[in-house]
This record gives structure tokens, sequence and C-alpha cells, in this order.
């Protein structure tokens, strides 16, 4: 039997993805509906780039709901006794500054399906998250990257 892959997640990060599956099947699922129906009122479907369209859609969004139900199957969710240490760990809050004399950044590591870089939330399965996990406050790492190597200081957990 195969085993489907495990989706660690914050309680709200679950509440998200909820939610937009949701909207996907409620809202998203009937504007293709109607835009396919409206394509094939235009008649001969074999040179129709509309209903083409809408059927392309349509699969991209199908796709994307399947996606979402096995990760919302699939969901682990983080719970307040494993934050409640000194160390990085998912779902903590890193501050850490790259040496010698590089800005502090500060992520929050979450699961893949919480993964959004830009709002400061990475990956454990990222490169950074990796060297850092399992590591305390204070401490030097060094972080093999894709881009090559970095020596960070961890500054602080939350």
């Amino acid at each position: 039997m195969i085993t489907e892959k495990k989706f660690p997640m914050t309680a709200i990060g679950k509440q998200k993805l909820e939610e937009e599956l949701e909207f996907l099947k409620t809202v998203k699922r009937k504007e293709i509906v109607e835009r396919i129906k409206i394509a094939r009122s235009y008649g001969d479907l074999s040179e129709n780039s509309e209903y083409d369209s809408a059927k392309e859609d349509q699969g991209f969004l199908e796709g994307k709901i399947s996606t979402l139900e096995s990760m919302i199957r699939n969901s682990v969710i983080i719970t307040e006794d494993e934050l409640n240490t000194d160390e990085v760990r998912l779902g903590k809050t890193v501050t850490f500054k790259e040496l010698p004399d590089g800005d502090e950044e500060t992520y929050t590591i979450v699961g893949s399906a919480e993964a959004n870089p830009i709002e400061g939330l990475i990956s454990n399965d990222s490169p950074i998250a990796k060297g850092l996990i399992g590591r305390r406050k204070d401490e030097e790492v060094k972080i093999i990257t894709p881009g090559g190597e970095m020596l960070v200081i961890i500054l602080e957990i939350k």
C-alpha cells in the first residue's frame, strides 16, 4: 500500500487551505461552467477557442481542487507543545544574520503547503530551514543552498 505524503501545517494554514478549497468549489467552478455553457452556444466546438480555453481552465481547476483536498486530508497540525522549545522547529519564527556582515532576516518555518517566502513563510523542505532546524539561539550555522554556502548566526527564536 502506498502511503500519501503528510503535510505539516499550522491550524491557521489548514484553515486557509479549506477556505481556498471552498472558494474554488463554490465560485470558480460555477464561473468556468458558465464560460463553457456560453462557449457551447457559439456552435461548432472544433474551432471554438473560447470553449477550448474554458475546458483547459476547468482541467487546471479540478487538478488544484484535488491537490488541496489531498493536502487537507493528509495534514498534520503542529501543536503548541511542539512549538514550546528553545530550538528551531516547524512553526517557529527565526531571526538570523548572515556572517560576516549581512542583514537580519526573519522567517517562519512552515510545511510546504503553507510556504510563501514573500510573506516570510519558508518550507521546512527548503535548504535554509533544513540548515536551521534543530539549532539554538546564538549558534553559528553553515547552510548549503543552491547558490552556495552561507554562514549565519541565529539571533532569535519565537
